[in-house]
């Protein structure tokens, strides 16, 4: 396995953003997982599959779709999705979803696939404690639920979605317990992993500071 800088943590903690960041800064390849998640979501539902579905019909369905990235756009089944993956409803599923053994089962291979041909920088919810448990640097990326949801919002707005900031606060909310209360990989924060509170920081000021860390312990291996 290559070098692998690995983050977990919550819905709109800016993983995305900062993996983004640090990718393009340490010449590694970027791994988007939430976007693997919200793609699988958006083919299980447009096959008819809900929250109800049994593993069987799960696994059926699963055969169905091919998530693909390309170019740094995300394809479902040939499709460009990059859009709809950034959906509310999309992140709802996905956060369902992703809770079920098949769909998990389904992208691990995907994932650690990703890491035997170049270094990456992998951000999610299981990347330091399931998918990279040995990754080179782990990281915890948090911040307030108000910090959270005022960032989704933005988010959203400037991607020309409607929104409601009450119900962005409670989706996110309800997305943080059933990812960590859920059976099957839940969200939660590993010994050996760097915790950063982005509350109050600017991007700039996340990044430098996760950069630091893995500068300042370059040399160790």
């Amino acid at each position: 396995m290559k070098k692998v800088v690995a983050i977990d943590g919550p819905s709109g903690a800016g993983k995305s953003t900062i993996a983004k960041l640090l990718a393009r800064e340490l010449g590694f390849e970027y791994l988007d997982t939430g976007a693997l998640y919200r793609a699988v979501a958006l083919g299980l539902v447009a096959l008819g599959i809900d929250e109800s579905a049994s593993e069987e019909e799960l696994a059926k369905a699963l055969k169905k779709i091919k998530v693909e990235f390309r170019k740094g756009n995300v394809l479902l089944n040939g499709r460009d999705v990059s859009t709809e993956i950034r959906s509310p409803e999309a992140g709802h599923y996905a956060s369902v979803f992703s809770a079920r053994r098949p769909v998990r089962e389904h992208l691990m291979s995907i994932q650690r696939d990703a890491a035997l041909h170049s270094d990456l920088v992998a951000e999610g919810r299981d990347m330091t404690t399931v998918v990279f448990p040995d990754a080179y640097r782990k990281f915890y990326l948090d911040a307030s639920v108000e910090e959270r949801s005022g960032r989704r919002t933005l988010e959203l707005i400037s991607r020309g979605f409607e929104v409601n900031s009450s119900r962005i606060r409670l989706d996110i909310m309800e997305r943080d317990a059933r990812d960590s209360n859920r059976d099957i990989a839940p969200l939660k924060k590993t010994d050996d992993a760097c915790l950063i509170d982005s509350t109050g920081l600017s991007i700039d000021d996340v990044f430098r500071k996760i950069l630091d860390i893995i500068n300042s312990n370059g040399n160790e291996q």
